[in-house]
């Protein structure tokens, strides 16, 4: 699955724009290498996203086309930070 589509089905990042323009401008890493929106993502990738002051850093556990907000939680673990960003 592509990168920032993850990212809005994960509910890490809320829409795909966002999601967009954080890889474009070089935020979003996977197993610390720049990603672009594109990157393909596979579970046990290691994902970390910064915006001005803050990183959050999460593990992938499950890759799934759509999921209920409230499952959206199970497809990744957290490893620093804390929450969703906007």
């Amino acid at each position: 699955m592509r990168l920032d589509k993850y990212l809005k089905v994960s509910r890490l990042i809320k829409r795909r724009t966002v999601a967009n323009e954080a890889c474009d401008s070089g935020r979003v890493t996977i197993n610390d290498k720049v990603a672009k929106a594109s990157t393909d993502v596979k579970v046990g990738d290691v994902i970390a996203i910064a915006f001005g002051n803050k990183e959050v850093k999460v593990r992938v556990l499950d890759i799934q086309d759509t999921v209920k907000k409230d499952e959206a939680k199970e497809l990744f673990e957290y490893i620093s930070g804390d929450g969703p960003i906007d």
